[in-house]
Parts: C-alpha cells; sequence; structure tokens
C-alpha cells in the first residue's frame, strides 16, 4: 500500500494538540484555558505527569469534557498498570515508548480498547519499520515523528526530505502520524501534501504571550497549508 496523489487529496486538515509540559497544574490552565477554543487534543505531558500524578489527567477531564485528552506517561514497562492508571483517570490516549517490548506494547493496546482508548509511540532518533508494522498489528493507532530536542539544541530546526518519506510510510501503514518539536508556523509548509494528522505545539503556545492568539494563528497556518 503506498500513499497515491488522490489519497493526498483527500487527507483532512491535521488536528491541533497542545503538550503541557509544565511542572505544576496551574501554570498548565493558564494557558490551555486561554487557547482551548482553537484545540483539538490535550496532551497531559510527562513533566506534568511526573510532578502532578494523574490528579493533573482528573482535573483537565472534569474542565474539558468533551476535548480528547492524551496522558503522556511514555510506558516503558508495567504496561497494564500504568495504562489502566492513566485510562481511568480520564485520558482517551496514553503513550508508549518506541523501546517498550512488543509485549509491553500488546498489554497497553488490550487495555486501551477495554476502556475505549487508544495507543501512541513515540519515535526515537532510530526508526525501524518492521517493529512499527508490528505496533500496528498489535493495536496501535498513533505514533510520533519528532525533532528532537538534541538535535534543536544542535542547531538542527530543519525537517527533511527523510522526515517526510517516514510519515509517508507509516501512514501507509495505517498510523495517524503526529509532527512535533519545537513546531510553528513557519515550519507547516514543509509538510504541505504529507499525510500528518496532528501538529503538536508546546512552547509555542504554553509560552506565549497570548496563546489564544498563539493557537488560532497555528489552527489557521494548519488550514492553510492542509486546506
Amino acid at each position: 500500500m503506498t500513499t497515491t496523489i488522490a489519497d493526498l487529496a483527500a487527507l483532512a486538515t491535521p488536528r491541533l494538540q497542545i503538550a503541557l509540559d509544565t511542572t505544576d497544574l496551574p501554570s498548565a490552565l493558564r494557558p490551555l484555558q486561554q487557547a482551548s477554543a482553537d484545540i483539538d487534543i490535550i496532551e497531559v505531558g510527562t513533566v506534568l505527569c511526573l510532578s502532578e500524578g494523574m490528579h493533573a489527567v482528573r482535573a483537565i477531564r472534569a474542565l474539558f469534557p468533551d476535548k480528547t485528552i492524551l496522558a503522556d506517561i511514555r510506558i516503558a514497562e508495567a504496561g497494564s498498570l500504568l495504562s489502566k492508571l492513566a485510562f481511568e483517570a480520564g485520558a482517551d490516549w496514553v503513550s508508549v515508548v518506541a523501546g517498550a517490548s512488543l509485549t509491553t506494547v500488546e498489554q497497553v493496546c488490550k487495555v486501551a480498547r477495554s476502556h475505549g482508548g487508544q495507543t501512541q509511540v513515540e519515535l526515537g532518533d532510530t526508526y525501524d519499520a518492521a517493529l512499527a508494522a508490528r505496533w500496528r498489528e498489535l493495536g496501535v493507532e498513533h505514533v510520533i515523528v519528532k525533532r528532537s530536542r538534541d538535535r534543536e539544541a544542535a542547531g538542527d530546526l530543519t525537517w527533511g526530505a527523510d522526515d517526510l518519506a517516514r510519515v509517508a510510510e507509516l501512514h501507509d501503514l495505517g498510523f495517524t502520524v503526529t509532527v512535533t518539536g519545537g513546531v510553528t508556523e513557519a515550519d507547516l509548509p514543509v509538510f504541505a501534501g504529507s499525510p500528518v494528522g496532528i501538529v503538536i505545539a508546546g512552547r509555542a503556545l504554553v509560552a506565549a504571550d497570548d496563546p489564544a492568539e498563539a493557537a488560532a494563528g497555528l489552527k489557521a497556518a494548519i488550514a492553510g497549508v492542509w486546506p
């Protein structure tokens, strides 16, 4: 299966996800409440989950009952236990690290199905297409392609042909593909014609002087690239 021109023409406009990686809940809620009108998916980030626990997921679920919520707990093992904690707190999706065993991935997918939830795997700097195909067979619905913080710190702020090819290949495997890593409005045209399903923005929204304006700008830019 390959992505055809007709497939690309029929692509839906990607959803916008806010990444809340603050160290306390109030610091996450301020920008979230301001930007929420243009947000499709709320990511309770790893840092926030570690500092506030599942209380953060419960609180955000109570405030935003109609939004999709990802508990970005990056499960590496204890898949059944950790995913159950997240789903019972109100998460719709949970994340698993790419290095988790297939047994762990299978456990998470099983718990996700029992709660009507979904599973996401975040790719690292390495990529194994055969392993990704196994994730899909086990029931993983989402994968993240990212520009790592280390690459950004080294001054590499580009998205290259390899990144775009990876997005297309993962889409062809049946995943919803998310892109992240300091994504701004200026980055989006690089992805024109690529089957991106979700765009994540963290600092661009959370650290903005006006998160509502920033979210509206990103939403408009997404619609411009994927009309």
